[in-house]
Parts: structure tokens; C-alpha cells; sequence
């Protein structure tokens, strides 16, 4: 069965491997070129849960991109805003979304999946779903948000103990995470 980390499971993440760490991974994520980088959409109230998501998908292979920080944003929302956000989406080979109550909530976030979705094949946009509990699945009532396979964990055909895979829940199949941050 496969489950989905928990709000707590992220800052659990986040805390193990120390604050400095965790500012670090963040502060690097929006300082490198999203060229081939996973890009990670989330709200901003979900700040605490960003460094946790970073480390499971780093450790799995990929760079991740987050926009929050990029020196090239502007300071205020505006126009080059959203042509940045676009050119940042098209860039990156995937597209996470951190899919939690507050991201449904974000003006942003709906936005930044909508765009995605619009250059993207579906194959490479993932959901990673922070929940209240690994069975909580609230963050989905979005009819929308059903369209996307989910990063969770749990025992895979073919691999020993849990392992993080994007799950397909329609078809009931899955890919190790690493596989598909690679594009297999």
C-alpha cells in the first residue's frame, strides 16, 4: 500500500539534517538554473515544508528549481512575474506540485499546474502530496488534482522494503521516483 508523506513527515526530513542544511538546500534551489531541474511549486505558507520535499527529491537524483528564490523574480508580483514563471515552467524537464490545503488556497499555484500542464507532457508533472496524516487525502479535493500521478512511498513490485515512487492510482502502477525524475 502506498501512503503519502505527512506534514510532519517533511519536517521531520527538514530537521535531520540540521537548519543550516535545510536553509542551504533552499537557498541553492532558487539560485540555479532551472535547465534540467525539477521544478517544485508550492504555496508560501507551506514554507516549512520545502526543504523536506527538496531532500527527498535530490536524493533521488534530480536539482530542484524553486522560484521563490531566484535573484530574477521581481521583488513585486507583476507582468515579468508571470513571463519569468513561464520561461522558469518551460525550462525544467519536471514539474512538482506540493499539493497541501494551502497550495488549493494559493492564487499562484493553480496557475503555475495550469501552465505546466499547458507545455508539458502529463507524464512529467507529479503531485507531492503533504497531508495531515500518510491517509489524508483532503490536499485532492480539487476535481483537477486528480489528473496527476502522486509521489508517495510504499512497496513496489520488484524492490525490497518502501521505496518513493510516482503512483498512477487509475491504472494502480508505479515508477521509482528516480526512474522518473531521469524521464524512464
Amino acid at each position: 500500500m502506498a501512503l503519502y508523506a505527512s506534514r510532519d513527515d517533511l519536517r521531520r526530513f527538514a530537521r535531520e539534517v540540521g537548519a543550516e542544511r535545510a536553509a542551504n538546500l533552499r537557498h541553492t534551489a532558487g539560485s540555479r538554473s532551472p535547465s534540467g531541474s525539477t521544478f517544485l511549486s508550492h504555496s508560501s505558507k507551506d514554507d516549512d515544508l520545502v526543504a523536506g520535499a527538496i531532500l527527498v527529491l535530490e536524493n533521488h537524483g534530480t536539482k530542484v528549481y524553486v522560484d521563490e528564490i531566484d535573484p530574477e523574480m521581481p521583488p513585486y508580483t507583476n507582468a515579468n512575474t508571470a513571463a519569468l514563471l513561464k520561461t522558469r515552467i518551460r525550462d525544467t524537464s519536471r514539474f512538482v506540485l506540493l499539493a497541501s490545503k494551502n497550495s488549493k488556497e494559493s492564487k499562484w499555484v493553480p496557475w503555475e499546474l495550469g501552465i505546466a500542464d499547458g507545455m508539458k507532457p502529463r507524464t512529467s508533472i507529479a503531485l507531492f502530496p503533504a497531508s495531515d496524516s500518510n491517509y489524508d487525502q483532503s490536499w485532492a479535493s480539487s476535481e483537477y488534482l486528480g489528473l496527476y500521478d502522486r509521489i508517495a512511498y510504499g512497496e513496489l513490485a520488484g524492490h525490497q522494503g518502501n521505496v518513493w515512487m510516482v503512483l498512477d492510482e487509475k491504472t494502480n502502477t508505479a515508477t521509482e521516483l528516480s526512474k522518473w525524475l531521469r524521464g524512464h
